[in-house]
Order: structure tokens, then sequence, then C-alpha cells
């Protein structure tokens, strides 16, 4: 709906006139209805929002170049460089996350320096949220299940002492061979 600038979406702007139009008509109209239409197109551009957020960093590339800006800030040479990717590659890619907002650019002399911007990893962070609990609940249920395990072999596997006493029973007891 409203960015923190107070403008408006492109997706909600341009359907909010055809809404306030069915409210100013002398039909019954709620305003709930309409409150419930923007918070639906809301959800729906969200949605839309963090399936682009998974496109854009579902390539290996990508990726890679993340991963490299999370230590420090790099030049485009040297994203190259230590990549092995041609320069309109990198390009490419640093463009492609510059216009997600995951990376800013500043200039230095004649040198683009690319750095991570947090914003958008915070907000995929609050959205993956939800199934870190979920997963928490199975992993530590996978954790404890393997627990049990070990334990059971622990009590099952024999000790060194009770290894001993079995050689020893073996020595005495193996017939002696005939002369």
């Amino acid at each position: 709906m409203l960015s923190k600038h107070g403008a408006v979406s492109k997706s909600v702007a341009n359907i909010t006139p055809v809404l306030l139009g069915q409210l100013r008509c002398g039909e019954e109209c709620s305003v709930s209805r309409f409150v419930y239409s923007l918070t639906r197109i809301y959800v729906i551009e969200y949605i839309k929002s963090m399936e682009s957020v998974f496109e854009i960093i579902a390539e290996p590339n990508r990726r890679a170049i993340l991963s490299l800006l999370v230590s420090s800030e790099q030049s485009v040479r040297e994203i190259e460089r230590q990549l092995r990717l041609s320069q309109p590659t990198v390009s490419k890619h640093l463009r492609v996350l510059r216009e997600a907002g995951f990376v800013e650019s500043t200039v230095d002399a004649q040198r683009r320096l690319y750095r991570l911007k947090p914003e958008p990893f915070e907000e995929l962070d609050a959205w993956l949220a939800r199934f870190r609990r979920f997963w928490s609940i199975h992993v530590d249920a996978l954790e404890r299940h393997l627990d049990r395990m070990d334990q059971g072999r622990m009590d099952s596997t024999p000790t060194k002492s009770t290894l001993t006493k079995t050689k020893t029973k073996e020595k005495t007891t193996r017939p002696k061979p005939r002369t």
C-alpha cells in the first residue's frame, strides 16, 4: 500500500481508483470490503516479491557474488577475478542484485565498489522465521531420536572389560590341538 515515503505501490495505485469509484457510487459499498481488497492486493504483491527474491538468489553466480560481498566491499574487477567470470556476466548479475535492492554501489575514483544492503535479507529472514520454527520442532525430534539410538547402541555395545573377559574365556575353553 503506502511505502515509507507515502507513495502508493504501482499495483495498488492502478486498482485504487476503481475501488474508490465504487465507494463514491450510490450503491451500498462497505469500507471493510475496500480495506479487505487492498489488504488482499498487498498480500498478493508481497508473495510475488518473495517469489522474485527467491528467483534472484536461486541463481548460483548471484549467490556466489552475495557470498563474496558478505565479508567486504568488492569492485567488479575483484569479483571477476575471484569467481573467474567475465566482466559482462558479473555486471549483469550485479545489476539484477542492485535493482532488487540486495546490493548498492559507490564510486571510488574510476571503479564501483559493491556492498550488501541488509534490508532485503532482514525481510527474507522475517519471512523464513515461520518456517524455521516449524523445522526446529522436527530437528529437535530428530536429535532426540538419534540420542536414543546412540544410547541403545551404548547399552548393547560391549565395553573393553567385557571384551577382555570374552577373549580370556575363548582362550581357556579352546580345545588343544592333537599331537
